[in-house]
């Protein structure tokens, strides 16, 4: 009798999915450079552009353990439009005037976005955080682990950078050198 139990609550524990201690069920709301600036356009938020690339290894570990995580899922979505942005893209991208698109560069070439983003400065991952108006708060570069990733969404979300402005060191740039 007693293995007769364990034949039905065996399938009974397996079918539950249950997610790993610190991963998030639910995801974070990844969108295109164009859809966050339609959603900006009628809600602001700050922004984290994703800048990475197919071949990127630290991109996907980020993607598979710091973005999958829990806090970070829940505090990108609610205080962030989030955007990925692949560097390599080919497709065009329409904004502020201006059409940015994918230029031959060595093996891969690079998306000029990308390249105006990180101030031509590329590496992979890279996070650039703006602020409502689309201006740049900072360039992160690098894998961030789940704790060192929060603190920068706190200093841009806490608007902790307008410290230095207020001392005449502003941290704030345009993305094109105001030409927006």
């Amino acid at each position: 009798m007693k293995y007769l139990y364990c034949i039905f609550l065996v399938p009974l524990f397996i079918s539950f999915d249950v997610a790993p201690l610190g991963k998030s069920t639910e995801e974070i709301n990844w969108m295109t450079w164009d859809e966050m600036v339609k959603a900006n356009s009628q809600k602001e938020k700050k922004i984290i552009v994703d800048v990475f690339t197919d071949w990127c290894s630290w991109c996907k570990v980020m993607d598979k353990q710091t973005f999958a995580n829990d806090t970070i899922t829940r505090y990108i979505n609610e205080h962030f439009y989030a955007v990925k942005l692949n560097a390599e893209q080919k497709e065009r991208i329409q904004w502020a005037g201006q059409e940015f698109k994918w230029v031959a560069n060595g093996q891969n070439g690079i998306h000029t976005l990308a390249y105006a983003l990180c101030d031509g400065k590329m590496s992979y991952p890279s996070l650039v955080y703006l602020n409502e108006k689309l201006e740049r708060i900072t360039i992160s570069k690098g894998f961030k682990d789940v704790p060192s990733l929060l603190v920068e969404l706190k200093f841009a979300v806490e608007e902790q950078y307008l410290e230095n402005s207020r001392s005449g060191t502003s941290t704030l740039t345009p993305i094109m050198d105001g030409r927006q």
